[in-house]
């Protein structure tokens, strides 16, 4: 039957969605803390990429597969299967006994997280009109900002031992708080959200689904680890890896070529390509797609430059952000406000991508002297303009489609971005190690590198002595290690005091050296990346400069609804 829900319950279904969505967002950044435990329980460091990979790839496959289901069966059906499946599987990689396991079950945990993320964000053209969905995809936009900070903070704090409730806490845990959270939001979705139903025949493309889960995960592993193939000046490139990722890149561009085919002929397709009739949906995928590569080259690689400049930890590295996320937030409710008083969006949206352009290029001043006042000043600023831009990208396409079709259009937006994101983290990666290995040069001359090698229980830190061991090297964690078995070993050579004292400011001064040469390399390289990042950033100005801005309506749209 048609009927108008009540505001009352549309705020507790958002608040739903909002903590299962937190619950996703966060575990992108709270697992960063615990990887370092996760590698040591299971003595498995060759296996940690595939921690994180395994769930980014799940994750970007199920975006737009879901986001087209929920237009047929119903966005709350969605949301119920997302959040339990996401809870299940927290549980399920909480109590793994070993690191196939794990990987397995965040894998499953991915597929929870993309239904989470893709329904999110349509839900709200669901229960609000085109002039309300600003704010409301403002506050979106701002959870993601906040799990920005209290994801590192938390996993920090769980995965080191306390006692909370007679129990001690362990990375364990960064799993396990996900369960209470997901049985709430299950609870509020179920008792709460309606049921969205359009008339259209529930026929599922599985031909497009599968040939878009090729292409989508050969595309991303071929640009996974990509970077540390770039590290490489030399002839001694790593040949079987750089066929394997020409292989698998050649194998995303057919399966590419043969979903489109397919969805050229299917009765339902996954991504009808219809879409790109529109040219504000084309503009905004095309917006969205390098606003991916440079938002996440912001937040990446500043925090890299915490951690190899400033020598912070994982918990102090979530902290120094915290400038960017106020200015995120703040922007991305402000931002929503705006549009619902005004109706309009294309001025506010080239605003904040300018201030985020900008805000790039001053990072790309950054050295190892730059004051931190500085740097939260321009994080600031950039949190600002990507604060306006991220959740005005959603409203605009949102506005120019049915409402039967808002959640492929709105998971497009998702994926777009997903894959701006990773192919982004691949690119600037690569020009960040190759200009760092460039600086250093060969690392086997380098004295500290040369004592490390003598020593049997540091050899474990060198590896193959390139600009990935140069950075794992003054990273906080390994840093202290080393220093500490200096100090350790010199404590314990037979000699007089005087002799110790010698051998351990010695080799603490060439550890000193190794470090400050390494953060120059790191500084100068990051000022390409972010000068890239602020190009690309400047390429999506021009392409929202063209977007048709469709005055958006106080009107709600009567949609049909299981009671």
């Amino acid at each position: 039957m048609l009927q108008t829900i009540p505001l009352r319950q549309k705020i507790l279904v958002m608040i739903a969605v909002m903590s299962g969505l937190l619950m996703a967002a966060l575990d992108q950044t709270i697992i960063a803390t615990a990887l370092g435990r996760i590698i040591e329980d299971f003595n498995a460091f060759n296996q940690l990429s595939w921690v994180v990979t395994a769930y980014l790839l799940t994750t970007t496959i199920t975006v737009p597969i879901s986001g087209k289901l929920s237009d047929q069966f119903g966005r709350r059906n969605l949301l119920l299967i997302g959040v339990s499946l996401f809870a299940l599987t927290s549980l399920l990689s909480g109590v793994s006994q070993n690191i196939e396991q794990l990987i397995f079950f965040r894998a499953l945990q991915g597929i929870g997280g993309g239904i989470l993320t893709s329904s999110a964000f349509t839900i709200i053209g669901d229960l609000f009109s085109p002039r309300e969905r600003g704010r409301w995809q403002g506050m979106i936009g701002g959870v993601f900002g906040l799990s920005s900070i209290i994801g590192p903070l938390l996993g920090g704090y769980l995965t080191d031992p306390h006692n909370v409730f007679g129990l001690t806490t362990n990375w364990r845990w960064t799993f396990f708080i996900n369960v209470p959270v997901g049985i709430a939001a299950l609870y509020m979705i179920a008792r709460y959200a309606p049921n969205f139903k359009h008339e259209v025949r529930h026929r599922i493309d599985y031909p497009g689904a599968v040939t878009l889960a090729i292409a989508l995960s050969s595309i991303i592993l071929a640009c996974e680890n990509i970077h540390q193939l770039a590290q490489s000046l030399s002839p001694a490139w790593n040949i079987e890896e750089w066929v394997g990722k020409t292989v698998l890149l050649s194998i995303g561009a057919v399966f590419t070529g043969l979903f489109v085919w397919i969805e050229r002929r299917a009765t339902s397709p996954i991504v009808p390509l219809h879409l790109f009739k529109s040219d504000i949906f084309r503009i905004v995928m095309t917006a969205t797609f390098l606003n991916g590569i440079a938002f996440l080259g912001a937040i990446l690689y500043l925090t890299q430059f915490m951690q190899q400049v400033y020598g912070t930890n994982a918990t102090l590295t979530g902290l120094s952000l915290l400038p960017m996320i106020i200015g995120l937030i703040a922007t991305s409710a402000t931002a929503g406000q705006i549009v619902t008083k005004t109706g309009k969006y294309k001025l506010l949206l080239l605003t904040g991508v300018v201030v985020a352009t900008v805000s790039l290029l001053l990072l790309s001043t950054l050295t190892v002297n730059t004051p931190y006042v500085a740097i939260a000043a321009i994080m600031v600023l950039n949190g600002a303009g990507l604060g306006v831009a991220l959740p005005i990208f959603n409203v605009a396409v949102q506005n120019d489609f049915d409402q039967k079709e808002l959640g492929v259009v709105t998971s497009s937006v998702q994926l777009f971005r997903g894959l701006g994101s990773t192919i982004g983290t691949a690119l600037l990666g690569g020009l960040l190690t190759a200009g760092v290995a460039s600086s250093l040069g060969d690392l086997n001359k380098d004295p500290f590198i040369q004592t490390l090698q003598k020593q049997p229980t540091a050899t474990q830190f060198i590896g193959n002595a390139d600009a990935n061991t140069a950075l794992n090297l003054n990273s906080y964690d390994t840093k202290k290690k080393i220093t500490d078995g200096i100090i350790e070993g010199a404590n314990k050579i037979a000699a007089p005091t005087i002799v110790k004292d010698k051998i351990k400011d010695s080799m603490l001064k060439a550890q000193d050296d190794f470090s400050t040469k390494t953060k120059t390399a790191f500084s100068d390289s990051l000022q390409v990346v972010f000068r890239v990042a602020a190009a690309t950033m400047g390429m999506a100005f021009i392409v929202t400069l063209f977007l048709r801005e469709v005055p958006l309506s106080h009107d709600e749209r009567v949609t049909p609804v299981e009671t």
